[in-house]
């Protein structure tokens, strides 16, 4: 039996948004969020500036990055929680100077963007994270029926940046199921 053609000599598939992992700095070591379900987009906005009369040219302004939300469901693990205590910390209001650890209150995200295979094919650096919003608990509604209860986090940034060193894995081939492993299929 002659081996499969492939008839596309490119990618054409576009990438879904159901596959990803996020990953945040502790301690200068890169850590996989648990439990990530939904993440906001990564978007930025840049002013439009003029100057002098009309019609006047038109430059580039100041650049804002958009707030990033996470959201997971509830489970065993406080990272969320943990992380926006370093931001404000309520048993600390009365400490004066202690409310916020300006050390370390600041985080770095890797966000990988996967294919259905679950190989990574985008990585996204985001800089300098910090929680600005922090929701432990939806409301709860005994009538709702079986939903998940759902925590999130809002970061704001200061930037972010598709990583262009990384090369995604080359397009996966057709691989007989009955095939030994690196041979070809039976005939």
């Amino acid at each position: 039996m002659a081996a499969p053609i492939n008839i596309r000599s490119q990618v054409m598939d576009p990438i879904l948004t159901y596959k990803f992992q996020v990953s945040w700095s502790i301690d200068g070591q890169m850590q996989v969020v648990a439990g990530v379900s939904k993440l906001g987009p990564l978007a930025r906005t840049t002013e439009v500036a003029s100057y002098g009369n009309e019609p006047s040219p038109y430059y580039p302004g100041q650049t804002k990055y958009d707030e990033i939300k996470l959201e997971r469901g509830i489970i065993l693990d406080i990272g969320f929680e943990q992380w926006a205590n370093k931001a404000w910390f309520y048993e600390n209001s009365n400490a004066l100077g202690e409310q916020v650890s300006l050390l370390d209150f600041r985080r770095d995200l890797q966000i990988d963007l996967m294919n259905q295979a679950g190989q990574t094919v985008n990585r996204y650096f985001v800089f300098n994270a910090w929680p600005s919003s922090y929701t432990s608990m939806p409301e709860l509604d005994a009538s709702a029926g079986a939903t998940v209860a759902v925590e999130s986090l809002t970061l704001q940034n200061e930037g972010w940046q598709r990583d262009d060193s990384y090369s995604p894995p080359a397009y996966p081939t057709y691989v007989h199921p009955d095939a030994p492993v690196g041979g070809q299929p039976p005939e």
